[in-house]
């Protein structure tokens, strides 16, 4: 995944907050076994920090088309 556009950056962030709700849901969840709650926990996490690392690299990015667009 990669974000392309500021109009994709605010859907991404919903996304961020929903997975990170889950994520805090999961830790409290008592059912299942404890293998099914790690790679579940894991999992999300994975996902995360995917879409943390989509959102700063645009925002980076973004920055830096912004100042060049600064400097012309």
């Amino acid at each position: 995944m990669s974000l392309n556009s500021l109009s994709e950056l605010e859907p991404t962030r919903a996304k961020l907050r929903l997975l990170e709700e889950s994520y805090q849901a999961a830790q409290l969840d008592a059912s299942g076994t404890a293998h099914t709650r790690e790679l579940e926990l894991r999992s999300l996490r994975q996902l995360i920090n995917q879409l943390k690392e989509e959102i700063a690299r645009f925002e980076a990015h973004e920055v830096l088309r912004t100042e060049e667009a600064l400097v012309s």
